[in-house]
């Protein structure tokens, strides 16, 4: 079970991890928070139809992270489309994210939140003992799996990995090469969320 999850009878997945490996883990899903940034105020009104209504951006991220956890919905898989492509491609992926991507961010939120919060469970039982098994009932472990994915996304992001080419690339890195301990962790979650994969499927 060390390093990987392995499902647990009846549903859910348990993993073994350190106390090192939780504190790293719960450190990249609070930063996670932090660049989701904060949900609705806790005193605005209770009104779930403004909820209902309450119109996102329309305008993509700025930083490349946010970009690439909240891409445009319409864009041209063949490259730079022609002018009036392109344009209408920002307007209807403009439209899209206005109405959608306050419901991406809060779902986000809550998949980090639920990391940090098993992980703070997990660590004052084992206080002391050095690390302990986390177990994650079925609904965690989805929880778990697209904050796991989230998290691969925005250390991809920070370390330019467009695709395979990039990331071989960055594999070969030299030890004292400042990006070496994000791809370590970039590697190891790819692995986490692996095996969490293959717990889920029937």
């Amino acid at each position: 079970m060390p390093g990987h999850f392995e499902p647990l009878p009846g549903g859910g997945a348990a993993v073994a991890l350190d106390d090192v490996e939780i504190s790293i883990i719960r450190s990249l899903a609070v930063q996670l928070l932090e660049l989701i940034g904060p949900g609705p105020a806790e005193d605005a009104p209770d009104d779930p139809l403004a909820e209902l209504f309450a119109e996102g951006p329309s305008e993509p991220p700025s930083d490349p992270v946010l970009r690439r956890l909240f891409p445009d919905a319409y864009t041209d898989p063949e490259g730079t489309p022609a002018p009036k492509r392109a344009e209408e491609q920002r307007a209807h992926s403009a439209e899209f994210r206005r109405y959608t991507e306050n419901d991406l961010r809060a779902g986000k939120r809550e998949n980090a939140l639920a990391v940090v919060r098993t992980l703070d469970a997990l660590a004052s039982e084992a206080a002391g003992e050095g690390g302990a098994v986390l177990e994650l009932v079925p609904a965690e472990s989805r929880q778990w799996l697209g904050a796991l994915n989230d998290l691969r996304l925005a250390i991809g992001a920070r370390l330019e990995i467009g695709d395979e080419d990039d990331a071989d690339v960055l594999y070969g890195l030299p030890d004292e090469d400042p990006r070496k301990p994000m791809v370590m962790a970039y590697l190891w979650l790819g692995g986490l969320q692996e095996t969490l994969v293959s717990t889920l499927m029937p």
